[in-house]
């Protein structure tokens, strides 16, 4: 049987009706596909301009406390880490070799680090009320966590009643270390960030198993017996980005 020229044409207009409308589903799919990675795009970049301004803060807040530091012992040894946001002392100027105790020389240095802690610190809590030297973008960004870190470098412990190894050794460095600035500055204990008002201060040991420098000479091994101060930034929520951008400058 011969098919008609009408059918012959309806079986054309179905065929291009076809592929219009696979063109056009086509067209929606790729509309789609760009309008989702202009969001993905935005929430990268607010995410990132987020991110910044937490780090530069950060950067003030350690600058803040060394500088306070610094003003009590000139002297004093401190380093910034600023890629990993650590205020670093050594442990030397803290305790003896082998020793958990600070020494006297060390509960001076807590003293001081405790006294600078509870000038900079609490501006980026939920410290009520805020002290007028607090700056404008601390509402905003706040620290998450304060972990103060005990190191120590490789060299077997050799062990006494109640600290068997490094790991234990530096454990209880950074106890001392805890206590000693909380009984200088007890409202240390008690600042709180974040929606669900966690504490900030707390303390973390790792031994030996992050070395600042990964080499075993004599000089190596003393930058890795030390007590670090990591600070952990909370990112603002989106809608503070812009104003914080506005404080600091960030956008330019």
């Amino acid at each position: 049987m011969i098919a008609s020229d009408d059918e012959h044409f309806t079986e054309h207009v179905e065929e291009e009706n076809y592929f219009v409308s696979m063109t056009d589903m086509m067209v929606g799919l790729v509309f789609i596909f760009i309008i989702l990675m202009m969001y993905y795009a935005l929430q990268f970049r607010k995410e990132s301009d987020s991110r910044k301004a937490s780090n530069q803060e950060r950067t003030q807040i350690l600058t803040q406390l060394r500088d306070e530091l610094k003003k009590s012992d000139p002297k004093l040894k401190v380093i910034i880490v600023q890629e990993s946001g650590i205020l670093r002392l050594p442990a030397s100027s803290l305790f003896d070799s082998g020793e958990d105790a600070l020494t006297p020389s060390g509960r001076t240095t807590a003293e001081y680090l405790a006294k600078a802690l509870y000038k900079v610190i609490p501006c980026y809590t939920n410290y009520e009320p805020r002290s007028p030297s607090c700056s404008p973008t601390s509402a905003s960004i706040k620290v998450e966590a304060l972990f103060i870190e005990g190191h120590t470098d490789t060299t077997p412990f050799a062990g006494r009643p109640g600290i068997n190894n490094n790991l234990e050794l530096s454990v209880k460095r950074a106890s001392n270390t805890y206590a000693r600035l909380t009984s200088v500055e007890p409202q240390l204990e008690n600042l709180k960030s974040g929606p669900t008002n966690q504490s900030v201060l707390s303390i973390s040991g790792y031994g030996d198993k992050r070395p600042a420098n990964p080499e075993t000479d004599a000089a190596s091994k003393a930058m890795n017996r030390r007590i670090d101060l990591r600070i952990l930034m909370a990112a603002p929520p989106g809608e503070e980005v812009k104003k914080i951008q506005d404080d600091t400058g960030l956008h330019q």
